[in-house]
């Protein structure tokens, strides 16, 4: 092998770095002189080490410099974590450092900036490999640290909430610290932080100072509203509506309040006491509706229980018509008193011109109603209309397509669902329903007015021969004064 070179020799022989040796005593005394000169130059600052010129930092297993403070905080933990007791055990044949001869402190630990003797015992242990030392326990905040966490500004206490730290809103006592933490809330564009912060002012504010507050934040006013919203507190929401002069809102929430009443008759004396609130002119219209309808809807229903007249022993009713709608009041009201007088409470007539029911409304609610009782005499009433010279002719507010699908729902004959197929104005559309429904009176007709003798054929071939409808066709189809198109 060729020598090595002398500059090779003297990296080795003067480096901080050491070359591996198979001398296992050699390296032992060689690592607790590393030690030693380790912890002399951090206590003392010794420069005045041979083996060691240089800076060198060294590097624990969990590679934190061995004279950094997190690495001598974490083996303290650690040390006191294994122990039984809080502070750190002693070895009797150690001798132990006194507290009046112990002149270091946490800061000159660490800084090396205290004198060189008050350290000379607890570095000279080092040198007696029997003897075993344990650092100095480090004072443990008090609470786990709550002082720390009372000690921060808005700002911080805001930005340890967003990430889900430990914070503590108790040492915001001032007005004026609870207003800067919500500012500093509502600056950071959180929701749940500007709730939190709102729940712990209403715990420590009055109501009246709050309101006042809110009045000039508006992100924060409506936060709060929605929040007392979704817990239902019904009444300080009301208080804060008033406050803010939104009289209009304050009425309606107030309102809101018959949805919690169950008795009827506390219902209806509730609806009456909110006629005097100020709502607006559309929703005062509304309220009085509700509170007229549900007093005539107890008014039937008291009779209507002890009704025994063949309508109720035909179809029993299923269910109260209390605190139905308006609409499903009038369908029932068509089906158990049609052809009442107006002056009753239950005629239809009557809902009808109380509550402004327009004419499209009615039309298609009574024909619902009497369709599902097979009454097509009253069905045919609900349309027929007189002209000034006499005549009867029906007529529909609704397109008479849709009369058509009532009807067949409510399984009308084939004669009355023709009846009504054939005042469809629009030809296709009333040859689409009645090919829908199978009316084939008006499909031979409209084929034959439009001289369509083709789809009549093909509509021919799709009858049985011996059918009244296929003989017809067959005649047409055979009149030769009738000009087909092809």
């Amino acid at each position: 092998m060729s020598r090595a070179k002398p500059e090779d020799d003297e990296y080795w022989n003067s480096s901080k770095f050491r070359a591996f040796t198979f001398d296992d005593d050699d390296d032992e005394f060689s690592r607790l002189k590393e030690s030693k000169r380790a912890v002399n130059s951090i206590l003392v600052g010794d420069d005045d080490d041979d083996d060691d010129d240089d800076d060198v930092e060294r590097v624990s297993w969990s590679g934190e410099p061995v004279g950094s403070i997190s690495w001598s905080v974490k083996e303290t933990a650690s040390s006191i974590r294994s122990g039984s007791e809080q502070s750190f055990p002693k070895i009797d044949t150690t001798p132990s450092l006194s507290k009046q001869g112990s002149g270091y402190s946490l800061s000159s630990l660490f800084k090396a900036k205290s004198k060189s003797g008050a350290f000379q015992s607890f570095s000279e242990s080092f040198s007696d490999t029997s003897t075993r030392t344990y650092a100095p326990a480090l004072r443990k905040p008090k609470s786990d640290g709550k002082d720390f966490v009372s000690d921060l500004s808005p700002e911080e206490t805001v930005r340890r909430m967003q990430k889900g730290r430990a914070f503590s809103l108790e040492k915001f006592r001032s007005l004026q610290d609870k207003l800067l933490l919500l500012d500093e809330a509502v600056a950071a564009y959180d929701g749940n932080v500007i709730t939190a912060v709102l729940i712990y002012l209403k715990k420590s504010l009055s109501k009246e100072i709050l309101f006042r507050e809110l009045m000039a934040r508006d992100v924060a006013l409506r936060h709060y509203v929605h929040y007392l919203k979704e817990m239902g507190e019904q009444k300080l929401l009301v208080e804060l509506l008033k406050a803010l002069g939104r009289t209009e809102d304050m009425a309606l929430m107030q309102y809101k309040e018959h949805l919690n009443i169950k008795d009827e008759g506390r219902r209806r004396d509730f609806l009456k006491s909110c006629l005097s609130l100020p709502f607006s002119q559309d929703d005062a219209t509304h309220v009085q509706d509700h509170y007229t309808l549900l007093e005539r809807q107890i008014i039937v229903e008291a009779s209507d229980k002890k009704a025994d007249t063949d309508i109720f022993r035909k179809f029993p009713r299923k269910a109260s018509i209390l605190n139905m709608p308006i609409i499903t009041t009038l369908y029932y009201s068509c089906f158990y008193h049609y052809g009442e007088s107006e002056g009753t409470f239950s005629s239809p007539s009557n809902i009808r011109k109380t509550f402004r029911i327009s004419e499209k409304q009615y039309i298609l609610t009574a024909l619902g109603a009497r369709a599902k009782l097979k009454s097509w005499f009253d069905v045919d009433s609900l349309f027929n209309t007189k002209n000034w010279l006499g005549y009867t002719k029906k007529r529909s507010p609704v397109g008479f397509h849709r009369v058509v699908d009532i009807l067949q729902k409510n399984s009308a004959p084939v004669q009355v669902l023709q009846e009504y197929v054939n005042l469809i104005d629009d030809p296709e559309l009333k040859l689409s329903v009645a090919l829908k429904y199978k009316c084939h009176d008006v499909i031979i007709n409209t084929y034959r007015d439009l001289k369509d003798r083709q789809q009549l054929t093909v509509y021919r071939d799709k009858l049985e021969r011996d059918s009244v409808e296929y003989r017809k066709i067959q005649e047409l189809l055979n009149n030769g004064q009738i000009r087909w198109k092809n």
